[in-house]
């Protein structure tokens, strides 16, 4: 699903990534493991486009990912983010943050009146069920907890109906309960939808109890690459 060769990202005279090969396979659960600064965010970053790569290629369901307009939108239609610090929008319900993953499917005139077709709503309060907060979806996003937070983010990812979920560093906010809670419902999600997820994390236990894979990365470099059961310390 995702092919990464030699994938390099210099900032001035700081190289963030050096020569990165990944493969991650179809409806995968891979967890990218390294302490702050390893160049994780900067990897899924250059995924998705939101950092251009100086070099090496990038592909995507077998099609190589180029910057031009049209290959980003192709791109951002297929590849969901979650973000460490939610990115919700507060003032708006939870419903209608949800369904903002649908903006990619739908004539933008739709999107600035706020005026979202009956199966987008529909689909929106489906990824709610997932992550069991129906029963929020008229509230305001700013009065729920942060790990309710994060799962309206999770709900979003896959309100977008994606091929790849991108999650960089989750639950980093989080107590260990909500953690373990959150990461649950975005693997779950990925076992049953079929969606390939690669998944920042720094903590050991965590990468042991959710990845199916892990790849360790440090100073920009892949370390380790193997199963939970191969992972020590």
């Amino acid at each position: 699903m995702i092919q990464i060769q030699g994938l390099g990202k210099r900032y001035g005279e700081f190289d963030a990534l050096k020569g990165i090969d990944l493969d991650v396979a179809p409806g995968e659960f891979l967890v990218v493991l390294g302490p702050s600064g390893a160049g994780k965010s900067t990897l899924l970053r250059c995924i998705n486009r939101l950092t251009e790569p100086t070099s090496g290629e990038i592909r995507i369901d077998g099609q190589a990912v180029g910057s031009d307009a049209a290959s980003l939108r192709r791109l951002r239609c297929q590849v969901a983010m979650i973000f460490q610090h939610y990115n919700v929008v507060p003032r708006l319900s939870v419903l209608k943050n949800v369904v903002t993953g649908r903006l990619g499917a739908m004539p933008s005139v739709l999107s600035w009146l706020q005026v979202f077709p009956r199966k987008d709503i529909e689909i929106a309060r489906e990824c709610l069920r997932r992550v069991e907060l129906l029963e929020k979806a008229e509230l305001r996003t700013d009065t729920l907890s942060g790990g309710q937070k994060q799962r309206v983010g999770i709900a979003r990812a896959l309100a977008q109906q994606p091929k790849i979920i991108l999650a960089d560093e989750p639950v980093a906010s989080l107590d260990p309960k909500t953690s373990r809670t959150v990461l649950s419902y975005l693997k779950q999600a990925s076992r049953e939808l079929g969606i390939t997820v690669v998944c920042n994390l720094h903590q050991i236990d965590y990468a042991r109890e959710f990845g199916e894979r892990i790849v360790g990365v440090s100073g920009g470099r892949i370390v380790f690459e193997g199963g939970p059961g191969q992972l020590t310390g």
